[in-house]
């Protein structure tokens, strides 16, 4: 029952998303499992630090990356501070874990030239899914808006008047994204054949497959895999990395950082900050091929 306690507790009051909340149920029903099997404990609210530390060893020699196993500790973790909140322990079994330690991931943003090869010089199919595919890239790198958020759009969300969009991010917490003009375009386009599709289930939603229902993850990333193996030779290749090409590509402008903060979605603007390496690279080019002084 305390499980069940919390992933409300995650759902109705932390507001979090439901593909979260199925994570931490994922991550939490495992090491349950792992507890059992090993101490023949039936309940993971009595456990100790070591029986804890034996279930991250048995995940390192599974060779499960240390970025992971964090997240799953990090599930168990909220866990145990949910009880100890609700007072259904006294001590918390985690409190002086520290986290493995993960290498920086570098996220290497699409260039901008391959940006525009894969808007204007790759040939989309005249019907739904060309235009849809091509609509969906465009909005990623307009709006920057994450893979989520894009599969839950209504057509409601769409302000044709104002040339906005409003986005439901995390934790429910909306913003609005301006829209560009080739983007209302393309939008129009893709309305029109959206309209003609039939038997479509998910009425509400934006983003339809050609049988009429909601568009989801694994098609999305594929999308855009797809799209950008045919100019890119980067290892990533996914929605996310559109959304960091928008951040990037917007400060390398000379975007005010609080403003890409805001477009974005992020609560704080240590998160935000990340993208600036990019920036600052880009901006040192600049600084040194057209200085004054750099050259003697």
């Amino acid at each position: 029952m305390s499980l069940n306690a919390f992933l409300d507790y995650l759902l109705l009051e932390k507001k979090y998303s439901k593909l979260t909340i199925h994570a931490y149920q994922k991550d939490i029903v495992e090491f349950s499992g792992f507890i059992g099997l090993e101490y023949g404990n039936n309940s993971i609210d009595t456990v100790n630090y070591s029986q804890i530390r034996s279930w991250i060893v048995s995940l390192v020699e599974k060779g499960i990356s240390n970025r992971s196993i964090n997240r799953k500790v990090s599930a168990l973790n909220s866990y145990y501070k949910f009880l100890l909140k609700t007072e259904s322990i006294q001590i918390n079994p985690l409190a002086k874990h520290k986290a493995l330690k993960t290498s920086k991931k570098i996220q290497v943003p699409f260039s901008e030239t391959e940006i525009a090869n894969v808007l204007d010089d790759i040939n989309y199919s005249n019907d739904f899914e060309g235009v849809r595919n091509k609509l969906i890239i465009e909005l990623f790198y307009s709006t920057g808006i994450r893979r989520m958020e894009l599969i839950e759009l209504k057509l409601k969300d769409i302000d044709f008047s104002n040339k906005t969009l409003k986005v439901l991010g995390k934790r429910n917490k909306e913003r609005y994204v301006p829209l560009l003009n080739m983007v209302m375009e393309s939008l129009n386009v893709y309305l029109g054949f959206r309209n003609q599709l039939e038997n479509i289930t998910d009425k509400e939603v934006l983003f339809l497959t050609k049988n009429g229902v909601k568009i989801y993850e694994t098609l999305v990333y594929r999308i855009i895999n797809e799209y950008f193996s045919l100019v890119s030779s980067k290892v990533k290749k996914s929605p996310h990395i559109l959304r960091h090409s928008f951040a990037t590509h917007l400060l390398n402008q000379g975007a005010d950082l609080n403003a890409v903060k805001e477009l974005l979605g992020h609560s704080s603007l240590a998160a935000t900050q990340v993208y600036t390496h990019n920036s600052i690279a880009e901006l040192k080019k600049v600084y040194l091929n057209t200085h004054p002084r750099s050259k003697k």
